[in-house]
């Protein structure tokens, strides 16, 4: 059955010509995202209308329009309950909508609160501090080395070859300069050495099946130390995806460790949960995106769904269905 499907996204070129800087629109989406969402849903046999903005969405919510389904992209732009807002005025409304619910959105944008949530149920999280002052920063227990990122950042934001630090006095200076771009209290961890893993998931509780379990190697052109902005913008250089299948045993734990994670924190239609693993091999979860990227050729979770041999419209197909049956049960 075609639906009448809303579009809600950030658009990038929007905001940098409203004045915002490109690190501050740096998980917004281009216009060649939208028009790749829009022509496969579309080819799906959907009516697809372009709605914008969070704040765009509540004018045209409190004005009576509606949608079958709001397809929900955007990220917000302040706060780390931004990506909160649009799921938020949607159930404000009773506006049926994809991806996570208010709640799942905005914890796991704070990546210490998803850690320990994480780490509350038992599943394996590198060791942590949160620092939001220099005299924390000073005072971090945590044995070296450390990785510094933004505690409530996505798309990379903030990681960078700075990021490892592996002497004490580095921790004060990386500390502040992180907090000095962002303006937020910045998460330390121990730094995991391993293997770094995204899993791709779609659907819900315990029908959630796992797309794909990708490995991101970095090539001699890399900052080796963690998949970087800089990693991620010139991905066909610095890095290279490998598909990890059963029976390997590390396809097996990153699917049971990210189903696990997915479950846990709520995350619904589909997700991509980041893994790395520590001196021994063992993976830790890292951070999960509950609002994945969606570009048609160069987003993790469609290049890792690519290789597992699933097509970007059959993808979106399932996370259609997925939110649509929940409103239907």
């Amino acid at each position: 059955m075609g639906l009448f499907v809303g579009l809600c996204y950030d658009l990038k070129d929007d905001y940098l010509k409203s004045g915002f800087s490109a690190t501050e629109v740096m998980e917004f989406d281009d216009e060649e995202t939208i028009i790749g969402l829009e022509n496969a849903l579309c080819g799906l046999g959907h009516k697809v209308e372009r709605i914008g903005n969070g704040r765009e969405l509540a004018l045209r919510l409190a004005k009576g329009d509606r949608w079958d389904l709001v397809f929900n992209i955007a990220e917000g732009l302040k706060g780390r309950s931004r990506e909160a807002q649009v799921p938020a005025v949607c159930e404000l409304f009773a506006q049926p909508y994809t991806f996570s619910d208010p709640l799942t959105c905005a914890l796991t944008l704070d990546k210490a609160l998803a850690k320990r949530v994480v780490r509350d149920f038992g599943l394996p999280t590198a060791p942590f501090e949160v620092v939001s002052t220099p005299q924390e920063a000073v005072a971090i227990s945590l044995p070296l080395p450390v990785f510094l990122k933004p505690l409530a950042e996505g798309s990379s934001k903030g990681i960078t070859g700075r990021s490892l630090v592996k002497e004490r006095q580095q921790l004060v200076t990386t500390y502040q300069a992180l907090q000095e771009e962002f303006t937020q209290s910045v998460l330390v961890e121990t730094f995991l050495p391993g293997r770094e893993i995204a899993v791709g998931i779609v659907g819900n509780g315990s029908t959630a099946r796992v797309v794909g379990v990708m490995e991101i190697i970095f090539t001699d052109q890399a900052e080796i130390d963690a998949y970087t902005t800089l990693n991620k913008d010139e991905y066909l250089e610095r890095v290279s995806y490998r598909l990890l299948t059963d029976p390997e045993p590390l396809a097996v734990q990153a699917k049971q460790l990210a189903l696990e994670v997915y479950r846990v924190l709520g995350c619904r239609d589909a997700a991509r949960v980041e893994l790395r693993g520590d001196a021994s091999g063992a993976l830790q979860f890292l951070e999960v995106n509950p609002l994945s990227g969606i570009h048609p050729i160069r987003s993790d979770l469609i290049i890792m769904a690519s290789l597992a041999g699933v097509e970007y419209a059959q993808l979106l197909d399932e996370i259609v269905n997925s939110a649509w049956q929940r409103y239907k049960s």
